[in-house]
């Protein structure tokens, strides 16, 4: 896999698999790559690596994916910049709980907006870019996308609907030589569980019920979900469009009793 002269979006990469993701795409040889977050500080961290890698400072925006102005700018300034895109990753997302007895439209309206509707933005607006490069999109989704899980309704709609995008999108760019596949990650050692609730004794239980609820009979770490992400955008990946990938250490083959 070899991302030269290729100009790749990360969105989400101040931390956790977006983080890891860009960072894998500067080993993988690409000097062009424009990195999105909400953390000032932490995507400064994130460009540090890359700039430790290769040598070559990613662009770096700030950006909250559900503000519909900052996802514009995403596309405006990748161009200004670098000229083209060969590759969107569309990784940035929020976790909240609740059930349907509790999830506040609110909480719905946050996790929507941030897990679905900015993909459906940023990926409509990249997409004429797309077609003249003949590149590739990669969603992260989730196993709460092909699996249904209780406590967390709203995400689990949420990473649905970006599975059903994937396909769509797939079959309506095929024939233009765009891509489209999705990762779905298990139970994955970030902290995106934290940020959406957990204290770190829950978090600690959490990890440790995920040795039952994975065939592998463990949670997985960001690397094993980046490089199924950079196979996907890869040309190694020619022939595979409208695919959701599960990299859950088998939890979606799960049926416990």
């Amino acid at each position: 896999m070899d991302f030269t002269d290729k100009v790749i979006i990360v969105t989400g990469a101040s931390s956790g698999i977006g983080a890891a993701a860009a960072v894998n795409f500067a080993e993988l040889g690409c000097g062009q790559l424009t990195i999105v977050g909400r953390n000032v500080d932490k995507l400064q961290e994130t460009a540090n690596k890359i700039l430790a890698v290769n040598g070559k400072a990613p662009l770096q925006l700030k950006a909250d994916m559900a503000n519909e102005e900052d996802v514009k700018r995403i596309v405006q300034e990748t161009l200004g910049k670098f000229g083209k895109i060969n590759v969107l990753v569309n990784n940035a997302g929020v976790l909240e709980t609740g059930t349907i007895e509790n999830t506040s439209l609110e909480q719905y309206d946050r996790v929507m907006n941030t897990n679905i509707r900015a993909v459906y933005q940023l990926t409509m607006i990249a997409v004429p870019e797309l077609i003249k490069t003949k590149g590739s999109i990669v969603n992260v989704s989730s196993v709460n996308g092909i699996r249904s899980f209780p406590g967390v309704l709203a995400y689990n709609i949420s990473k649905a609907a970006v599975d059903q995008f994937t396909r769509c999108v797939a079959l309506e760019l095929a024939l233009k030589g765009v891509r489209c596949n999705s990762v779905n990650p298990g139970v994955i050692i970030t902290e995106i569980h934290k940020r959406g609730g957990m204290d770190e004794a829950t978090y600690a239980k959490f990890l440790e019920h995920s040795r039952s609820t994975h065939a592998l009979g463990r949670p997985g770490q960001v690397e094993e979900v980046t490089a199924a992400i950079a196979f996907l955008a890869s040309e190694k990946a020619s022939f595979i469009t409208g695919a959701s990938l599960p990299v859950d250490g088998g939890r979606h083959a799960m049926c416990p009793r």
